[in-house]
Formats: structure tokens, C-alpha cells, sequence
């Protein structure tokens, strides 16, 4: 019995012997390590260098020079020589010639591409007619629509019906109408006489002297965020679309009457798109070369019409002198939000790809929705009528 005593003793003693020797050896270690130097065995800061595609490229610039850290420790000498392109701004607007050769493929890119590649540079542009009283009462709702010369059954129809300004549901709505230049080189009717007209009994057109085109819905999205700072900045939330939605004002009102504080504040909502891509199918609109963009989209909100606080409008603002311009307007947006580290939220009230056909004719389809994609001037008109209708009760 006192042997098998001794052995577990032994035996214990042993363990903690060993356990001593093995923490002892752990403390003389992490000692040594304390005073011994480490030498990187690769640089931290990596050596950047250009993008072959032009977008991209331009971006890495923005991005280099609105790094505080390298900008006040390095001096302009140091750059390499595509970091110091002073390409990037240019008021008033010139072409910028030296893009032709900074795109490889440049001669065989259509022409939409190369107007745009050309004038990408231009965020500025002189204002031709605008409102500086309409937001004199800050709007609970602004109704911004992107419209262009010619459309003026549309911007009647949206008068007439979803885009009514004044007092809805006790709430203040204000109407505007974005616009660009209509340029002969497009072979549009001149219409300025019309437009002047119709401004003069409506006041609600806001025109900028930039040439109107797919392209350049970019341009006009960040003039009217410049225009929203100096105008408007006061309307607590901005609905932004085009002249051929129907937007169902009553059901946008509603919504926003039950958002908390903090949801209200970073709101940004609409039909989203994850996970695409620039299409590289040349017959497509959206067809983008790999020589101006490649990688992946962000999370964006279909152009269809998108819906957004005051206070997101003025990030996006600030921000999107951060983001090189983009010939997809959405995209471009999408792409300040996640520099602002936000995302935009998919609403399923939002239909810019319109609803199944034999819901179309049925007013109680639209009742709960927010905009519905695409419709005319007569459709707007008629689905507003519908829900205005005193007798309309829905399931």
C-alpha cells in the first residue's frame, strides 16, 4: 500500500517537473522574441501601378491624391508620371485630347464612347434655366425627373398625375424636371422656344448647357447634386426617376411617414442589383469594353427611380468628387454609395421591370406599389385616376 503511495507521488512530482521545464523554456522564448528585430520580408506599401483599363485608372489617381498619408509625406516630384495626370477637371469644359492615345482601342470604340471618354473629365457646366425660389418652403418630398427637351407629353402627364406638386396627404411635394442641352449635332428640332414657354407657365425646369445624351446621365446626376446643396437642401427626402415611371405618391408618402430616425436618415431605397457586371456583348445598351472598366458593379439601385433621404444627398455630393465619372448613371451612384461605406436597400414596391401583364389593367395591383416600369404618358394619367378614385377598395 505505501509503494503504490510512493509511485503516485513519484509519478506526480514527475508531471510537474515536466510542466515546469516546459513553461520555463515558453517565458525564456517570448523574452528572446521581445528584443529581437523583425525585418519585413516584402515591402508594406506595395508599388501601384496603372490599370489597363481607363475608368479604373482614373479612379486610382482620385484615389492617390485624396490619400492624406502619402499626399503630405510625398512631394509631387515623387509620383510616377501617370499618378500626376492633371487631366481630371477642366472648367470651362475641353475636350481632353490626350485620352485618344491613353485608351488602346480608342479609334474602333463607337462614338458614344468616345464623347464620353473625351468629356469625362467635365463635372461643371453652366445652369441655362433654373428655380431658385421653388424650395423656398423646404419640401418634405422632392420629385426630381430626368427628362429631355422633346418629352414634354410626359412631363405633362407626370404634372397631371403622380408628380402633382403642393400639399399631398398633408405632406408638401415639389416637382422639378432635370435637363440638358438638345443639341443640333443630334439632330433634334429646335425646340427652346417650346421649352421657354412651357417653363415660363410651370416653373419647375431645371437645364444645364451639357449635351443630352445616354452617356451623360452621370453629368446631370451630379449636377443635381450640386444643384440639391445650393437649391434645395432642405427637402427631407428626394425621389429621383425617369419621365416614363409611374410613381404611386401616395404609397412613397406613406412609407416614409412610418420610418424610424436613424432608418430615415441613411434611407436609400429602390429595385437593387447585385452581383452584375459591365455587359461585354457589343449589341447590348449597356456595353461597356474591358479598355475603360473592368471588374465587378457594386450594389445599385435600377435608374428606374430610387428613393433617398436629404442627408444621404448631401454625402453623395461630397463623395462623388471622390469617383471618377461613369457612363451608367445607377452604376455610378451605386458606386458612391459604397464609398460611403453604404448600401442601398431592395424594395419590392419598386417595378422597373414592370409587372406580370394580366396585372396590368387591374388598378388594385398598383395600390400597394411605389413605381412601376415603363408606362406612358395615357397609363400614367389613367393609374392615377384609379387611385385617386374615391370608390377604389382593394383586398
Amino acid at each position: 500500500m505505501i509503494d503504490k503511495k510512493f509511485k503516485v507521488v513519484v509519478s506526480v512530482a514527475m508531471v510537474n517537473l515536466f510542466l515546469f521545464i516546459i513553461i520555463s523554456r515558453s517565458i525564456s522564448q517570448d523574452k528572446g522574441e521581445h528584443h529581437k528585430v523583425h525585418v519585413p520580408s516584402k515591402p508594406f506599401w506595395t508599388k501601384l501601378a496603372p490599370s489597363s483599363s481607363y475608368w479604373n485608372r482614373q479612379q486610382q489617381i482620385l484615389d492617390f491624391h485624396n490619400n492624406h498619408i502619402f499626399m503630405t509625406n510625398h512631394s509631387h516630384t515623387d509620383f510616377p508620371e501617370w499618378l500626376n495626370d492633371t487631366s481630371l477637371t477642366s472648367y470651362p469644359c475641353q475636350p481632353n485630347l490626350r485620352v485618344t492615345t491613353q485608351v488602346k482601342d480608342y479609334n474602333s470604340l463607337p462614338g458614344r464612347f468616345k464623347d464620353f471618354l473625351l468629356y469625362m473629365h467635365c463635372r461643371s457646366y453652366p445652369i441655362m434655366t433654373d428655380q431658385p425660389d421653388i424650395c423656398k418652403e423646404p419640401p418634405f418630398l422632392l420629385l426630381a425627373v430626368k427628362s429631355l427637351v422633346p418629352h414634354f407629353d410626359r412631363r405633362q402627364a407626370i404634372r397631371q398625375s403622380w408628380g402633382r406638386a403642393g400639399v399631398i396627404a398633408n405632406r408638401t411635394v415639389v416637382t422639378i424636371f432635370l435637363l440638358g442641352n438638345a443639341t443640333a449635332g443630334d439632330h433634334h428640332p429646335d425646340l427652346s422656344s417650346m421649352l421657354r414657354f412651357e417653363n415660363a407657365h410651370h416653373k419647375d425646369i431645371i437645364q444645364w448647357d451639357f449635351r443630352d445624351s445616354f452617356f451623360n446621365l452621370t453629368v446631370k446626376e451630379v449636377l443635381f447634386l450640386e444643384w440639391i446643396q445650393a437649391r434645395c437642401s432642405g427637402a427631407r427626402f428626394i425621389f429621383k426617376g425617369d419621365d416614363d415611371v409611374f410613381v404611386n405618391t401616395f404609397r412613397i408618402l406613406d412609407f416614409l411617414k412610418g420610418l424610424s430616425g436613424s432608418k430615415a436618415s441613411d434611407l436609400f431605397v429602390g429595385d437593387v442589383i447585385t452581383n452584375a457586371g459591365p455587359h461585354r456583348d457589343k449589341r447590348v445598351k449597356y456595353f461597356i469594353p474591358e479598355s475603360m472598366y473592368i471588374g465587378m458593379y457594386p450594389p445599385y439601385a435600377g435608374g428606374g427611380g430610387y428613393l433617398y433621404s436629404g442627408d444621404v444627398a448631401a454625402r453623395l455630393h461630397n463623395v462623388s468628387r471622390h469617383v471618377a465619372l461613369y457612363p451608367i448613371d445607377d452604376v455610378y451612384t451605386g458606386m458612391c454609395l459604397r464609398k460611403l461605406g453604404l448600401a442601398p436597400e431592395k424594395h419590392k414596391g419598386f417595378r422597373t421591370f414592370n409587372i406580370e401583364e394580366k396585372y396590368r389593367s387591374n388598378p388594385c395591383a398598383y395600390k400597394s406599389l411605389m413605381l412601376v416600369h415603363p408606362r406612358t404618358p395615357q397609363e400614367m394619367i389613367q393609374i392615377w385616376a384609379w387611385l385617386s378614385g374615391p370608390n377604389l377598395t382593394c383586398q
